[in-house]
Parts: C-alpha cells; sequence; structure tokens
C-alpha cells in the first residue's frame, strides 16, 4: 500500500529533528568534557605559580642566610671582610632583584588561570537550577567575588609575596649602601650613613611598589562581579 506524500514529509520532518536534538546534545556534551579538561589544567597551572613562588622566596632567603653566616665567620679580620661584603651583598641584591620579578610575573600567570576558571564556572551555571545555585557568583573567588584582600585597597600590594621579598631585599640594599657611605667617607657620623641606607631602602621599596602597579594595571584584569550580576 502506497503512504501518502505528507505522511512521508512529516516523517522526515520528524526523524531530522531528532537527529538535531542528539546533536546539539552530543556537542554539549563533548564541550562540557572539554571545559572540565581545561579547568583541571588551569588549576594545575595555578598550582604550579604557587609552588614556583614558593621555591623562588625559598632560594632567596636561604641564600641570604648563608651569606650572612658566611660574613660572620670572617668578620674577624678587616683586609677579608670588605672585599668578600663588597662581593656579597651586589650579588644577594640582584638575586632577589630578579626573584621579585620572577614573583610579580608569577602573580599574574595565577590571576590569568583564575580569570580562566571564572570563564568556565559561568558555563557550569547554565547547566540547570541546581547549578546555578552551586556555582553561583557569590560562591566564587576573584574575578567572581571580591577577596578580601582587595578591601584593604592600595594596601593590598604590601602583601604579596613579592613585597615580601622585595622588602627584605631593599634593607640588604640599603645596608650595602650605608657600608659604602661610611668606607667613603669614615669621619662621617655613623647615624647619617644610617640615615643613607634607610632613605636609599624607602626609595627602593617606592620604585618596587611602582612597578608592581604598573604591571597590574598594565593588565585589564576584569571586576569582580556584584551580587545578581552574570
Amino acid at each position: 500500500m502506497q503512504r501518502p506524500i505528507g505522511a512521508d514529509l512529516s516523517l522526515e520532518r520528524t526523524t531530522s529533528l531528532g537527529t538535531t536534538k542528539v546533536d546539539e546534545q552530543s556537542e554539549r556534551a563533548a564541550l562540557l568534557t572539554a571545559l572540565t579538561t581545561e579547568h583541571f589544567v588551569l588549576q594545575t597551572a595555578n598550582n604550579a605559580t604557587y609552588a614556583e613562588a614558593s621555591s623562588r622566596s625559598t632560594l632567596y632567603i636561604m641564600v641570604l642566610s648563608s651569606s650572612m653566616v658566611a660574613t660572620g665567620f670572617v668578620a674577624g679580620s678587616t683586609d677579608v671582610l670588605v672585599p668578600f661584603v663588597a662581593t656579597l651583598l651586589p650579588t644577594v641584591f640582584l638575586l632577589g632583584l630578579f626573584t621579585v620579578v620572577r614573583l610579580v610575573e608569577t602573580a599574574l600567570e595565577s590571576m590569568q588561570c583564575l580569570e580562566g576558571i571564572a570563564r568556565i564556572r559561568s558555563y557550569y551555571r547554565t547547566l540547570g537550577p541546581v547549578a546555578a545555585h552551586h556555582f553561583s557568583p557569590e560562591s566564587g573567588r576573584w574575578p567572581e567575588a571580591e577577596p578580601p584582600a582587595l578591601r584593604h585597597g592600595e594596601l593590598a600590594f604590601f602583601g604579596t609575596t613579592a613585597s615580601m621579598i622585595a622588602g627584605i631585599n631593599n634593607v640588604v640594599a640599603g645596608v650595602g649602601i650605608a657600608l659604602l657611605s661610611h668606607l667613603l667617607n669614615p669621619d662621617m657620623p655613623i647615624w647619617m650613613d644610617a640615615l643613607g641606607g634607610l632613605a636609599a631602602a624607602l626609595v627602593l621599596t617606592w620604585a618596587f611598589y611602582a612597578y608592581q602597579r604598573w604591571r597590574f594595571d598594565k593588565y585589564n584584569f576584569p571586576r569582580p562581579r556584584k551580587s545578581g550580576d552574570e
């Protein structure tokens, strides 16, 4: 028995819609798998930035402490102490300078990873009402929600690992400048040498703060979401 032409067209349309729905579900499942993998990769990369920052900071502190111990061993002889310190302090300062620059970069890389994770979380919220509740912006971290550290404004930049190492390194530079000033002018009062070293340390601290702000401002980070924003 021959089928009506209308029935054949209806069957083809139903089959086409069913195939399209299956394709959309397959694409959504593949996308979710890819996003989950990317989420894991970003989290791993973010953990790597923390590990690198910790290892570099530890290396600098170990070099500095070892240098102080070595200085104590040669402190009994002025003929040995002066050239030793003149070689040691610039070396430690340069190591600290390189460490600080890299620590700022690792902080930027970490924030970039967190930004990518936030984008993936925003997709998770579209999976359904339950997902929207568990992956809400308020339950996330920067840049979806404002971290407590940023509430302190300008002071937040002094709480980074780079700021900690920079502060110590600037003191090393200040001590070196004070010793150099005393060697060049032994008749000058010691308190003036110390004051010159302190001024140098403060200037270097300001220079580091300006550099860190410049690097963070150069990268256009998104602002934290407010409650109810999507």
